[in-house]
This record gives structure tokens, C-alpha cells and sequence, in this order.
């Protein structure tokens, strides 16, 4: 059954607004339209804006999601940009508990300094 886009909103926690820009930038295809020019979705859409809701939760740029669509659009192609396209973004998670680890070293030790009476915590 077709759903409005406030329906699709809701059933994907994805605003309508976000919905509308992932069918400009083409992520989503062009929804129908009934005759009273609302857009209707239907469950192929709706699964395909769950794995872009997956995927952007999980730092994918749109860029990137935008390759793993058409790479998934396309089930014969080789593995070798996917294989690209998650070496990069296991990278990039990499780069980022790296840089937490700093920040939590960091914080550790200045607790450590304000429990010592340092004077900035007084």
C-alpha cells in the first residue's frame, strides 16, 4: 500500500524535509504522484531510505552512500569499490576512537590535576 510522505516520515523517523532533499540530490527515486500531486512511496522506497538512515548513522557521507546505491543498484558489479568505499570508512571510525582516546587521556588528566588542588579548580 502507498504511503503519503508523512507516513513515509513516520515510518522511517526520517523528517519529510530529509525525504524531499534525498529525492533532489537523487538518492531516492522520484516518488508517485497521485492526482492530487501528493508523492507516494512504496515499500521498496521505504527499505531503500532505511539503509540511507543505516548508513548516515554510521558517518557514511552522502557521497559514499550515494556509490554504495548505485553499486546495490547494480548486484553484478565487482566488489572492489565496496571493498574501497568500507576500507575508507573503517578508516575514518579508526581516526575517530583514536582521537577519543586522546580526548579521554586528556580529561583523565586534568581530573587528576583538580583533585590535586590545582588552583584553576578551586
Amino acid at each position: 500500500m502507498p504511503l503519503t510522505i508523512a507516513q513515509a516520515a513516520h515510518r522511517s523517523d526520517c523528517p519529510a524535509s530529509t525525504i524531499r532533499y534525498y529525492e533532489r540530490i537523487e538518492l531516492l527515486p522520484p516518488p508517485a504522484r497521485g492526482a492530487n500531486g501528493y508523492r507516494y512511496y512504496n515499500d521498496v522506497t521505504i527499505e531503500r531510505l532505511a539503509f540511507i538512515n543505516r548508513a548516515r548513522s554510521l558517518d557514511f557521507s552522502i557521497a559514499a552512500v550515494s556509490d554504495l546505491l548505485k553499486l546495490a543498484d547494480h548486484p553484478h558489479a565487482p566488489c572492489d569499490e565496496i571493498d574501497r568505499l568500507l576500507a575508507d570508512q573503517l578508516a575514518s571510525v579508526q581516526r575517530t576512537i583514536d582521537q577519543l582516546l586522546r580526548l579521554k587521556d586528556e580529561l583523565s588528566e586534568f581530573q587528576t590535576t583538580c583533585e590535586g588542588g590545582h588552583a584553576m579548580c578551586d
